[in-house]
């Protein structure tokens, strides 16, 4: 059965960029398959990309189990001895000294030298983290079509937005690294189709854009992880801590925008739909039957190809009781666990006011 063209809508899934933050999405998600949410469409950049593509290529039947123990796979104990308060620092320390035997190592094979490795473009090789997604992404599942995912990157030259779908192309690791290169924190671009691609997040760290353009024609129901805070209490009291909230702002969700044009466009659509229909019924002169056959290509095109509607959104918002700027470093054991925990709980929270 082809599944679009019987639905009417489909269930959209936006999952955002933020490192080891996506600890959060596998907690969110979790609760949602808990709840039999079901997704037509998982779309994401960054680590969202990386998460979309566990999902919907799971290896195991059991999607939300296998992507936790891919996050647990991710983590590392050595700095969990630490304090809650001092354990932040410390992982984020471990992480851009060593690496993560699962994410990304030193591209010298050797502790990074940071103040000695700047004049590279780079400082981690992904390779590990290309073996890591093989070992839990059943790649031809993936590219079944449906769930459809949908991945988002950049031209590094051009600037312009590059997305990957597996109702067109065939996605492989390659695909999935290319939307995942955080330049910030040093890691390796990838260069895939002649193009050299970095982390979709620079552009939009909230690919809902993506989702609408995909299917244009199909209303849509959306629920959106959101994992850096729009609202912030207090004002700043530091440098760091004036970084650490301007970064929020960057990386928060800004797709108000998406949602009101959808709505214009539809609105639009419709009333050119009801023109059209009047005139169809109408007795025109020659004229202006000659000028309805003028136009009447670009009508179909424009009736056939927009006016879907976002009918719902539901919105799951991390929430922070302090500001760290490397927070999204952390890839200690117990902040990964407190991370899956919080998405669950927050996920239930949401779904309890929803319905």
């Amino acid at each position: 059965m082809n599944k679009e063209t019987r639905y009417e809508h489909e269930t959209v899934l936006v999952l955002q960029g933020g490192g080891s933050l996506g600890a959060y999405e596998c907690g969110v998600f979790k609760t949602l398959a808990k709840h039999n949410i079901q997704f037509d469409v998982v779309v994401g950049t960054s680590i969202g990309a990386v998460n979309a593509s566990l999902i919907v290529g799971s290896k195991d039947e059991n999607v939300a189990d296998n992507l936790e123990n891919f996050w647990l796979e991710l983590a590392e104990s050595m700095t969990s001895v630490f304090p809650e308060s001092e354990r932040s620092y410390f992982s984020a320390l471990y992480a851009s000294t060593w690496g993560n035997p699962h994410v990304a190592l030193p591209i010298y094979g050797i502790p990074n030298p940071w103040l000695f490795s700047l004049n590279q473009p780079f400082l981690y090789d992904n390779t590990p983290m290309k073996k890591t997604l093989a070992k839990f992404i059943d790649f031809k599942k993936l590219n079944k079509k449906h769930p459809r995912v949908i991945l988002t990157s950049v031209d590094i030259l051009e600037g312009n937005a590059v997305s990957f779908d597996n109702k067109e192309i065939q996605i492989d690791e390659d695909h999935i690294m290319a939307s995942a290169g955080y330049p910030f924190y040093g890691i390796s671009w990838t260069k895939k189709d002649g193009k050299y691609l970095w982390d979709g997040s620079l552009l939009s760290n909230t690919p809902l854009r993506e989702a609408i353009e995909a299917s244009p024609i199909l209303d849509k129901d959306v629920y959106i992880v959101s994992l850096f805070p729009r609202r912030q209490e207090s004002l700043p009291k530091n440098m760091i801590e004036s970084w650490h909230r301007a970064r929020d702002i960057m990386h928060t969700d800004k797709t108000e925008h998406n949602v009101k044009m959808s709505k214009v466009i539809s609105r639009y659509v419709n009333i050119i739909k009801k023109m059209h229909d009047i005139l169809q019924k109408a007795e025109l002169d020659k004229k202006s039957i000659e000028e309805m056959k003028k136009i009447e290509s670009e009508y179909h095109k424009l009736a056939s190809k927009r006016g879907a509607i976002i009918k719902n959104i539901v919105r799951i918002e991390r929430k922070e009781d302090t500001h760290f700027l490397l927070e999204d470093a952390d890839f200690s054991l117990s902040k990964i666990k407190h991370l899956i925990e919080e998405g669950k709980r927050d996920a239930e929270d949401v779904l309890k006011q929803v319905q």
